[in-house]
């Protein structure tokens, strides 16, 4: 059973066809041809647009753009060094700051999540379908779907923790879901988080925490941030294990050059990520 946030899965549709059709070159098209390519009569497409993301379809074009992640870099680059320096508890943290959070110990991590109750539910959120799980201290995982499909998903994190149990709790989970999606009476901060990883992990992903909605930082910036300035594979690859996604922000890293680098739950999920929280930033 998916529990639907309100017409969610219906935009991140829409938009994920509004990407394909930019990308075929749809770049200069007029809001008329662009809605009648999506069966719609432009109005109904820009007040859906509107609605999600606060910005008309024509603007929400330019940042869906390839080159958006670009000027994205070039524009709002944040430096992770003076953010990781306030710590934690500093006003770096992602948007309104997790009140909460907690990460697994070192030894907890080895067995594999041994003697855990990891609940799951499928929640419809602003990217599609997502796959939410956690424990009692909070979520331990948020998977997309739209791009992998549900059961991939569902593999890929159960495959994280082996073994632990694993049990079907839509309504334990329903109002961490909806605060972590912003359709819930809650703020983003009363999500609290449970990592689990390994130790060089969590530091990235603490990294990951404090680049603010709106900005962007490269694998070798957090690499240098966090102390270990020649491990920029590592960290991408750490970036890439990242069992929290959109609440620990990795679709906020890119490449140097720019580029959107790769993204685990598929490219087109992260420019829409990075699409939706700059137009959110904009409005």
């Amino acid at each position: 059973m998916n529990v639907a946030l309100p017409e969610t899965g219906y935009h991140y549709n829409v938009m994920r066809r509004a990407i394909e059709l930019i990308d075929q070159g749809g770049e200069a098209m007029s809001l008329d041809d662009l809605a009648a390519e999506m069966g719609m009569s432009p109005a109904h497409f820009q007040r859906l647009f509107s609605a999600w993301v606060g910005v008309s379809p024509k603007r929400y074009q330019q940042y869906l753009r390839l080159g958006h992640a670009k000027a994205l870099l070039a524009e709002r680059f944040t430096t992770l060094e003076t953010a990781l320096s306030t710590g934690l508890s500093g006003s770096g943290r992602l948007h309104d700051l997790f009140l909460r959070w907690e990460a697994m110990s070192p030894g907890d991590y080895a067995r594999a999540g041994e003697g855990l109750t990891i609940y799951w539910g499928w929640f419809e959120s602003p990217f599609g379908p997502a796959l939410v799980m956690g424990t009692d201290k909070g979520i331990c995982g948020i998977a997309f779907a739209a791009e992998t499909g549900a059961e991939a998903a569902m593999e890929d994190l159960t495959g994280r923790w082996p073994r632990a149990t694993f049990v079907e709790d839509v309504m334990r989970l329903r109002p961490w879901a909806l605060s972590a999606f912003g359709a819930g009476e809650g703020k983003l901060s009363d999500t609290p988080l449970f990592l689990i990883g390994a130790p060089f992990q969590i530091k990235v992903w603490e990294a990951l925490l404090t680049i603010p909605s709106g900005q962007v930082t490269t694998y070798s910036e957090i690499a240098g941030a966090i102390g270990a300035p020649r491990a920029v594979r590592a960290v991408g690859t750490a970036v890439g294990r990242n069992p929290v996604s959109w609440l620990i922000p990795c679709h906020r890293a890119l490449r140097k050059s720019g580029g959107l680098g790769g993204y685990h739950w598929g490219l087109p999920v992260k420019r829409a990520m990075l699409a939706w929280e700059a137009a959110r930033a904009e409005a």
